[in-house]
């Protein structure tokens, strides 16, 4: 499969500059696999395709604020720096992304807030955009990070061309969201609301959580037109053995599995066994989905339109069959369905 299957011309008013005034009111695509029958509904209709006892695994994984703004010390320059993880808690090194990248050299000092109260050495670099920073802080470490955190800023994508607004700090979160990690939300899980969640109780539908923190390496760009020669970022992930029990479960009862974003779909497939099982893990992943594939685990998916060449649609082609999806994509575009983080949903049946 090569990089040049996943190109197609997105009109750039299509990809969603502001979410759906609620949650579960986004445009929703679904997509039957074995007839190739497409559909157009709202998304609080999901339920619909489902009964009781199927199973909705989640990716509970939560945004922290990892856009700061710095200045460079004596020139002054503003540098913003991407939060990516942090590396040592004692030693408060954290691995970013700073831009611009060229003035950025080791032994730079940076400083953040308007008092300059937080401050920051470069130790290392990574990659061409990549440092290692060591903030020096008098304080607890959680004095350290609510100090950090109160300086940062909810970080959308680049493709959404306008400043963070205050409802951002909301909508780029999932209501379930947990475990703190993330630096992009899981999109598909965003469009389920309290009352949608309160439905599927109601009809008996089964939830499961695994945790995957979505990083920047699901939107980096690929080099490469050979799809066997990519190698994706690793992403640190966590799933419980009471999550495996509730899958496994479901399994053998022969329910309808939905993985709720591409995120879990592939959180699922790093840890499935030979026998179909899945088991508790924690470690990573860097499990690169692309056609063929065949799925063990899930047997439908919810996700979002993405934009081209990006790994995420390279996984929903490999799940709903790559020439009826591209053609549900031609689809969405005619009919204007809003692309990215903040755009309009598709489910695969």
């Amino acid at each position: 499969m090569k990089l040049s299957k996943f190109k197609f011309k997105l009109p750039e008013e299509l990809i969603a500059q502001y979410p759906a005034k609620h949650r579960d009111e986004s445009r929703l695509m679904v997509v039957h696999r074995k007839t190739g029958e497409i559909e157009h509904r709202i998304f609080k209709d999901v339920l619909e395709y489902f009964k009781e006892k199927d199973l909705f695994i989640f990716n509970d994984t939560k945004v922290f604020p990892a856009r700061l703004f710095g200045n460079k010390e004596k020139t002054g320059a503003q540098i913003e720096v991407f939060l990516l993880r942090e590396l040592n808690h004692e030693m408060r090194l954290w691995d970013v992304l700073v831009e611009p990248a060229r003035k950025i050299r080791i032994g730079n000092k940076l400083y953040f807030g308007d008092d300059d109260s937080v401050v920051a050495e470069v130790i290392d670099n990574t990659t061409s955009r990549g440092r290692t920073l060591r903030f020096l802080f008098d304080g607890t470490h959680e004095e350290f990070k609510k100090s950090l955190y109160s300086l940062g800023e909810t970080p959308l994508p680049h493709n959404i061309k306008r400043a963070v607004e205050e409802e951002d700090a909301d909508r780029f979160q999932t209501i379930f969201a947990k475990n703190e990690g993330a630096v992009s939300v899981p999109a598909a899980g965003t469009h389920f609301s309290r009352e949608l969640l309160k439905r599927m109780e109601i009809k008996g539908i089964e939830s499961a959580f695994v945790t995957s923190h979505m990083s920047l390496g699901n939107f980096r760009e690929i080099d490469v037109e050979d799809l066997t020669k990519h190698k994706m970022d690793s992403e640190q992930m966590n799933i419980t053995t009471e999550t495996a029990d509730i899958v496994n479960k479901a399994r053998d009862e022969e329910k309808s599995i939905c993985a709720v974003g591409v995120t879990v779909m592939r959180a699922l497939e790093t840890v499935v066994g030979t026998e179909g099982k899945i088991k508790h893990y924690t470690g990573w992943t860097n499990k690169f989905i692309f056609p063929p594939y065949d799925f063990t685990v899930a047997n439908s998916l919810i996700t979002n339109f993405h934009l081209p060449y990006s790994t995420l649609l390279m996984l929903t082609a490999a799940f709903g069959d790559y020439d009826l999806v591209m053609k549900a994509y031609e689809i969405a575009i005619e009919k204007e369905y809003k692309f990215g983080v903040y755009g309009d949903a598709m489910l695969i049946i």
